[in-house]
């Protein structure tokens, strides 16, 4: 900008120009650089109108041409909508990414793995008697010899109605063994079981209880 013709000012006396001066020179020039580097085609804010004029999608304002919107996209108002537009979507992505990756978790839970099962383990039944109450009780032996490395028997208490095996029996309840790959196993037992105990002594899981009784059948 010729700032040495300016009225009042001495030629080569260098005049300082004024501030809505060196304003208008920096729109200037921001508006030359907006030109050259943006594609209006591909601004998604920017739409004309029937009457011809320009208008900003994003700050609602009219334009009468495209320099005139240029200058805009350029000034403090457009910025700062740009600035909160992009805050509310960096949101929203932040908060559909913990569905996402819920959802792939639920699905590796839901895998299992195939296991070929390799027949029904050997176990021994025997009646044991415990020496200070006299109670008698049942203890149960049963061989996994090839067991998974690192896995360990399980066991659990199934009443006559889960199973489909034979017709319900409330006075009975099932203790159901299970090793892989062996298939589990099930047995028969009185439906009110005192204490339980359990011991893993590798390739022998035993389990035992005492009846709240002083006989067994």
């Amino acid at each position: 900008m010729d700032y040495q013709n300016r009225a009042g000012v001495r030629f080569g006396g260098g005049g300082v120009a004024g501030y809505q001066e060196t304003n208008a020179a920096r729109r200037e020039r921001l508006r030359k650089l907006a030109l050259e580097t943006i594609d209006l085609s591909k601004d998604p804010y920017l739409m004309k109108n029937h009457l011809g004029t320009f208008e900003c999608r994003l700050c609602l304002t009219t334009h009468a041409n495209e320099n005139s919107y240029l200058t805009h996209t350029q000034g403090k108002k457009h910025q700062t909508n740009l600035a909160r537009r992009q805050a509310l979507e960096n949101k929203k992505s932040q908060e559909n990414a913990p569905q996402v990756l819920l959802g792939i978790s639920q699905s590796h839970v839901q895998v299992k793995k195939s296991v070929v099962k390799i027949g029904r383990p050997g176990y021994k039944v025997s009646k044991i008697r415990e020496a200070e109450s006299g109670k008698f009780g049942l203890r149960f032996q049963i061989k996994y010899p090839d067991i998974e490395v690192n896995a360990k028997p399980r066991y659990r208490i199934m009443s006559a109605y889960e199973q489909r095996v034979e017709a319900p029996d409330r006075k009975f309840q099932y203790l159901v063994v299970a090793a892989e790959p062996y298939e589990s196993i099930a047995f028969k037992i009185d439906r009110a079981p005192g204490k339980f105990w359990s011991y893993w002594d590798a390739p022998t899981y035993t389990i035992q209880f005492f009846y709240n009784l002083t006989k067994i059948s």
